[in-house]
């Protein structure tokens, strides 16, 4: 039965740096869906308080975690010197608007260990991992507190992976997705446009066909259609995020919101431009300035932060990552709970 994970076939997606909100899940729980908070980017302090505010509204919620690379917190002395030369690339960004750019970071985990034993010392009803696999000791450790754990895949091989791992439900990104992509094997980290599965519901077919697990899908999953389709294709419930970001609960920037009603913006592109890690957006001069951006995240992601923080500030949609998945021209305005009740309609 769609949903029956979830009690309900709509989940808003995790969206880091500010646009869950508890106002957001709120919206969407009165619309019939169920909402995650993301911890990426905050500290454990500030993500346990995310949560005792939810909880305060009596609805149903989940948290994201960002899974750390150890790779990327060693790198070689070759990785080093590429990512000195993009600060050395990003210093005009940074005089445009009179702001520094911080020296590297190459030691954020993201709190790894920190969040996980908050989750621990007090659960929530669902944990879902991205950029990476928990380990299984965690998924156990989780499931045993009593949370549903959910590990996020863009490819039947890493579905394969992840399923070894025990936990209650995959959810399946497609590049199409808006935001960072969550693979995180090599022959998949740079998810092509012409890929094999060309839609969100074809790669959901390949994943259901290879694991027993629920599935939630993601990735351009832009309306009532989309939903059904993903449910047809072997989902039990869709995971939306871009359809969300113009509403009135989103906590996104107002200069991304805009601009996703904006039709100077004509296309999205894969880039590393803002963060190190490959993630769809509008395509602005930031991402033209910086298309052979090298990988190294989160490093950086906090390199850019200034630039992005002050664009923001300046209502320059130019310099500011403007995460869209492909399907952004439907995005809405209004309530979320209104657009989560248009896309279950008639289910």
């Amino acid at each position: 039965m769609p949903g029956s994970l979830f009690g309900t076939p709509f989940i808003a997606a995790p969206m880091a740096g500010g646009t869950s909100t508890p106002a957001l899940l709120r919206a969407v729980h009165e619309g019939g869906g169920m909402g995650f908070l993301a911890a990426g980017y905050k500290s454990p302090e500030a993500m346990v308080g995310e949560i005792a505010a939810t909880r305060t509204l009596n609805i149903r919620f989940g948290m994201n975690v960002f899974v750390p690379n150890p790779q990327q917190l060693r790198p070689s002395p070759e990785a080093v010197a590429r990512l000195e030369a993009y600060r050395r690339e990003l210093e005009p960004e940074a005089a445009r608007y009179g702001v520094t750019l911080p020296p590297l970071r190459l030691d954020d985990d993201d709190a790894w260990q920190d969040k996980i034993d908050a989750l621990l010392a007090d659960p929530v009803e669902v944990v879902s991992f991205a950029f990476g696999l928990p380990g299984k000791a965690v998924v156990q450790a989780l499931q045993k507190a009593g949370t549903t754990v959910v590990s996020s895949v863009t490819s039947v091989q890493e579905a394969l992976a992840a399923a070894a791992e025990g936990p209650d439900a995959i959810a399946v990104q497609h590049g199409s997705a808006g935001a960072h992509t969550a693979a995180f094997l090599p022959s998949t980290n740079e998810p092509a446009d012409a890929a094999a599965a060309r839609t969100t519901a074809e790669l959901v077919a390949q994943v259901r066909a290879a694991v027993g697990l629920p599935l939630i899908a993601a990735g351009a999953i832009m309306d009532n259609a989309g939903l059904r389709d993903v449910l047809a294709a072997g989902a039990e419930a869709a995971q939306v995020g871009t359809a969300l970001v113009r509403t009135d609960e989103s906590g996104a920037r107002q200069a991304h919101k805009d601009a996703l009603g904006d039709p100077a913006f004509t296309t999205t592109a894969l880039t590393r431009a803002f963060t190190g890690r490959t993630a769809r957006s509008l395509v602005n001069e930031f991402v033209r300035d910086h298309a052979d951006a090298p990988e190294g995240y989160p490093a950086i992601h906090h390199l850019t932060a200034p630039v992005r923080a002050a664009s923001s500030a300046a209502g320059d949609p130019q310099r500011l990552n403007l995460w869209a998945g492909t399907g952004w021209r439907q995005s809405r305005t209004g309530s979320a709970s209104d657009v989560v009740r248009e896309f279950l309609n008639g289910l």
